[in-house]
């Protein structure tokens, strides 16, 4: 909490503290003064520190309560400005450049390939716009509950295969590798799963880079479960944020300082849609080096 709020909070808390105990020593004071006897004091002096003890335990129950409540708040106060300050910077990125791409093929006499190149940058750059809108809208649904499951059969081979495929053509570099079981069917949200596995990639790619191998995995348990997800060989995920990587909004540093692209909404949406699968995700670290992120169903 901001430090004159936290000053604020701790007066107060030791004012009504101080209150307390000051009424307790007068109500002590009234009854020895009312003339009643020894054991009649004695008795009323316990009943008023006994009583007086429960109070103060709620008193600081209470106290201790609000203060995590309000750290809790102006931590998710910090996210949602980070978020609005990446979103900020996320927008103004492709429509920059799409500006650049078209200003350029209208204003210039290009040939034909250097113009399809340009229009196919152009296009890159509207669908990671396309992609970070989605999953702005995609995390405003899951806030409000309007996810539904629709499930369906479908090999889940074909479309991590698929996936691994699109990122590489995309690269223009056989980053993805892949190491996959195969004909692995499941009735599942074909939408849910493919978003999930695109969210892993991107953030791999943004904090891995384009120069270490990202490793797209699918293997069958002994206990005829799903286990799959994506490996990386980057920086891996510090202790302190390993707890915190699935929520909403979290990204580690500082957002003005930042050198990652992204939202922060895309583990919080790829968990979120495991856990309405009845699945888990959690992170591990990747040996020697990376980040695991293990999905089973």
């Amino acid at each position: 909490m901001k430090r004159q709020t936290a000053i604020f909070f701790y007066l107060l808390g030791a004012y009504v503290v101080l209150q307390f105990a000051w009424w307790g020593f007068h109500l002590i004071q009234l009854t020895e003064e009312a003339g009643a006897s020894k054991s009649s004091i004695s008795k009323r002096v316990i009943m008023i520190i006994s009583e007086g003890m429960v109070f103060f335990l709620i008193l600081i129950l209470g106290l201790w309560k609000i203060r995590s409540s309000i750290r809790k708040e102006i931590k998710f106060s910090q996210r949602q400005n980070n978020f609005l300050l990446s979103v900020t910077h996320e927008l103004k990125t492709p429509l920059a450049a799409n500006k650049l791409y078209l200003q350029t093929v209208v204003k210039r006499d290009l040939d034909s390939t250097k113009r399809n190149e340009l229009i196919e940058k152009a296009i890159i750059e509207n669908q990671r716009l396309e992609a970070m809108i989605d999953n702005i809208l995609n995390a405003s649904r899951l806030e409000n509950q309007v996810m539904k499951l629709h499930k369906e059969v479908f090999n889940l081979t074909d479309l991590l295969k698929g996936i691994a495929n699109r990122f590489n053509k995309s690269l223009q570099v056989d980053l993805i590798q892949v190491s996959l079981a195969e004909n692995i069917e499941i009735e599942a949200d074909f939408f849910m799963l493919e978003t999930t596995i695109n969210n892993l990639i991107e953030n791999s790619l943004k904090y891995a880079g384009n120069q270490k191998k990202i490793l797209l995995y699918l293997q069958k348990s002994k206990e005829d479960r799903l286990i799959f997800g994506v490996k990386d060989e980057g920086p891996g995920v510090v202790l302190e944020f390993q707890n915190e990587i699935f929520k909403k909004f979290v990204r580690s540093g500082n957002e003005e300082t930042r050198s990652q692209k992204g939202t922060g909404l895309g583990l919080f949406i790829a968990s979120e849609f495991i856990r309405i699968h009845g699945g888990k995700i959690i992170y591990k670290d990747n040996k020697p080096q990376g980040s695991n992120f293990e999905i089973t169903l």
